[in-house]
């Protein structure tokens, strides 16, 4: 089963409101997942993400792979940068 780390879109019509969830990669964008691990908030100015680290961290040490857009949350947060430094660590 490939696990991946993406967002499943909340909120209204032209208002949207995301949460970052760990899911298998075969299920819909909306459908089922096995964890949510943060939300993301773009309409605020600015953006607001709030992520539990020590999950994500967790999912992608186990094999997860994170989307594009997770990536780059991720990147903003230093996420990327402790995942780095977990492996070389090793």
């Amino acid at each position: 089963m490939a696990v991946k780390i993406r967002l499943k879109r909340m909120g209204s019509k032209k208002a949207p409101f995301y949460r970052v969830v760990v899911a298998d990669s075969r299920s819909p964008r909306d459908g089922r997942f096995i964890e949510e691990i943060g939300t993301y908030n773009p309409i605020a100015k600015p953006a607001q993400v709030s992520l539990q680290e020590d999950k994500a961290l967790e999912w992608m040490l186990k094999g997860a792979k994170p989307s594009d857009t997770v990536r780059n949350l991720f990147s903003d947060a230093g996420l990327m940068e402790k995942l780095h430094n977990e492996k070389t660590s090793k």
